[in-house]
């Protein structure tokens, strides 16, 4: 395990697209297989804002968790350095969402902010992704106690995160993990836990 930074990038992307469909590949599911990483994980690679520590086996990079500290310093860095050049070359599709690249063209004009009532008391978030390789063998509780551990020295009292209900492998994991309900709607879950 190791810090992750600009040079994971194409390892990050690849497992983002890889495991995109709650927990599963979803390759066939995107005509461009960029996007996906660049609106989930590219961001944390690039700016300072941004933090994460990536798993490296026998084949290379296995997995990674990415997040931030903090939620709104995180939003706002985006919004400054991230989603402009993303904007300049990926059309806003507006209510013309057709495909599964479309919503993410649309998340990157316009991104959703975490909620007020969620960050006040959750200020940091995460995403975790791990290629089937790296699964089931301790692998993911050792990237998010690294993660935790780190957001909990930067000052963060506690974490949130989205997972959709359809990925009850990772739900199981979160709750494991002591992570709880905080939002809820027909397709996903946030959840949290202090720190």
């Amino acid at each position: 395990m190791r810090e992750a930074g600009p040079e994971d990038r194409a390892d990050c992307y690849d497992i983002c697209l890889r495991t995109g469909d709650s927990g599963a590949d979803a390759t066939p599911l995107y005509t461009d297989p960029v996007l996906l990483g660049a609106v989930y994980a590219g961001p944390y690679l690039a700016l300072p804002e941004g933090l994460g520590y990536v798993a490296v086996d026998e084949q290379g990079v296995a997995g990674y968790v990415l997040g931030a500290a903090d939620t709104r310093a995180f939003e706002a860095a985006c919004e400054a350095g991230w989603w402009p050049a993303l904007r300049a070359t990926h059309p806003d599709p507006g209510a013309h969402v057709r495909s599964p690249d479309d919503r993410l063209r649309r998340l990157i004009h316009d991104p959703p902010l975490a909620p007020d009532r969620v960050v006040s008391a959750y200020p940091a978030h995460l995403h975790i992704d791990l290629l089937p390789r790296a699964q089931g063998g301790g692998v993911g509780r050792l990237l998010m106690d690294r993660i935790l551990a780190r957001f909990a020295v930067e000052g963060a009292r506690g974490v949130h995160l989205g997972v959709a209900r359809a990925n009850e492998r990772a739900i199981g994991f979160y709750r494991h993990l002591g992570f709880e309900t905080l939002v809820e709607d027909a397709g996903s879950l946030l959840l949290g836990r202090a720190l």
